[in-house]
């Protein structure tokens, strides 16, 4: 059986959906400090505060889990805005679950972030072992994750494993109070308003992904052979590199009447201690990383999906008779 911690943001959402494809939905238990997104919930669903120790250890002597995805977290700008609830849901809320993995032989993957990096990080095609010296307390608590994972797993033989993920792009739930959010935000306006106020500059480039790549990301790696593992800190994974000029001429494409201003705020600031690209050889040769999604392949299936899921019906339409 599998639990799900923070199942109700962007990853938890679509990574429950494919899980539940693979494993059946009487395989897992879903859980999120708030109650489902759905009545009923499309999995077993539970609210669980991962910060509450006693909490978590209750839930896991009541069930015969073989793996935890910990997706439970404050992003960047949140964290940014409340330190030490950043610190308490991503540092302690993490130990918890692997004193849990440790105790009880349970396989465990959590997402570190490209915040891990900062200032002093080769900013381009930035490589799997390097300078981590972020600015952002989301930052240095994923760091500290990444540490407390390499500990866990050299000390006591516990199973954790993660990936250092980019910007993720998705259309099943709203943007999440992350620096990348910009590029979903600019997906669902686009499609709304037809227009979009971006909040980092037209040339910020920064590495993100595509949701579904996302969730493949985690599948191959849970699937992987541990004899071929290599990093028990956190994987580089790599997709795609875009800035908001270019996201915003990529829809102007199928959108000829879309327009993006720009008004930088404090996310910028972040957005420019982090990596424009990213390296991550060790991932495609440990357990055979290989993004499916472009720049391109990405755009079209971004805005079909939020033109169905807003009812934008003509530019469905569109949309559809240009594939």
């Amino acid at each position: 059986m599998i639990l799900i911690t923070g199942a109700n943001g962007q990853i938890g959402v679509d990574l429950a959906e494919a899980l539940s494809v693979r494993h059946g939905t009487e395989q897992l238990l879903a859980t999120d400090l708030r109650p489902p997104l759905t009545d009923p919930p499309l999995v077993p669903f539970e609210v669980l505060d991962v910060t509450d120790e006693r909490a978590v250890e209750r839930l896991l002597d009541r069930y015969a889990f073989t793996q935890i995805i910990h997706l439970a977290g404050i992003l960047s700008a949140t964290g940014q805005q409340y330190p030490d609830l950043c610190w308490s849901v991503n540092v302690t809320g993490l130990k918890h679950m692997l004193d849990a993995a440790r105790s009880r032989q349970i396989q465990l993957f959590w997402p570190s972030s490209i915040a891990s990096f900062g200032p002093t990080t080769p900013r381009s095609h930035t490589p799997q072992h390097t300078i981590t010296e972020p600015r952002t307390m989301y930052g240095v608590t994923k760091v500290t994750g990444e540490l407390l994972s390499q500990f866990y797993a050299s000390t006591y033989d516990v199973d954790v494993r993660s990936v250092r993920f980019p910007g993720v792009v998705s259309h099943a739930a709203p943007p999440g109070g992350g620096t990348t959010d910009w590029a979903v935000a600019m997906f669902f306006d686009a499609v709304s308003k037809g227009s979009y106020q971006c909040f980092v500059g037209p040339d910020t480039r920064m590495p993100m992904m595509y949701m579904p790549d996302a969730v493949k990301s985690v599948l191959d790696l849970l699937d992987a052979n541990a004899d071929r593992l290599t990093v028990r800190t956190s994987y580089n994974v790599a997709s795609i590199s875009f800035t908001p000029a270019e996201l915003a001429d990529a829809i102007t494409r199928h959108m000829p009447s879309f327009t993006c201003t720009y008004a930088p705020d404090y996310r910028q600031q972040i957005a420019d201690s982090w990596p424009q690209s990213i390296d991550d050889t060790p991932a495609r040769e440990d357990w055979d990383w290989q993004p499916d999604f472009d720049l391109d392949a990405m755009v079209y299936d971004m805005l079909t999906s939020v033109a169905r899921r807003l009812g934008h019906m003509s530019l469905l339409d569109r949309l559809s008779r240009s594939a």
